[in-house]
């Protein structure tokens, strides 16, 4: 679907992005957003607000590949992950509204010393 063997479509977006310096990865899914565990496995599973992409590496949390998360962390590219099967979501992503999950770099701004 991507054109490029043995890339995930997950790693595609992120190169695309990248390619097109994005401000912003849509990546529209089967869960409401990033859970610290799976949210089918444990009914107990927390929901993210929002979290960093180096915490998300860390933890493994599984939205997304490493190579794809890398590449947005390398490159400063947050990720809304999102519910896809929710009607109106997609337009609420792309108009800004919060929903789902903001996975962040965690200084967006390579200038910025804090």
């Amino acid at each position: 679907c991507t054109g490029n063997p043995f890339f995930t479509t997950d790693t595609c977006a992120s190169l695309r992005a990248a390619e097109l310096g994005a401000d912003l990865l849509l990546k529209a899914t089967k869960v409401d957003g990033v859970y610290d565990r799976d949210p089918e496995k444990h009914a107990d599973a927390t929901r993210y607000d929002s979290l960093f992409l180096e915490d998300a590496i860390e933890q493994q949390l599984g939205v997304m590949d490493l190579t794809a998360l890398t590449m947005c962390m390398e490159r400063k590219i947050p990720v809304q992950v999102f519910d896809f099967f929710t009607p109106g979501n997609i337009s609420r992503a792309v108009a800004g509204e919060t929903i789902g999950t903001l996975v962040s770099p965690r200084n967006p701004n390579p200038t910025d010393s804090h």
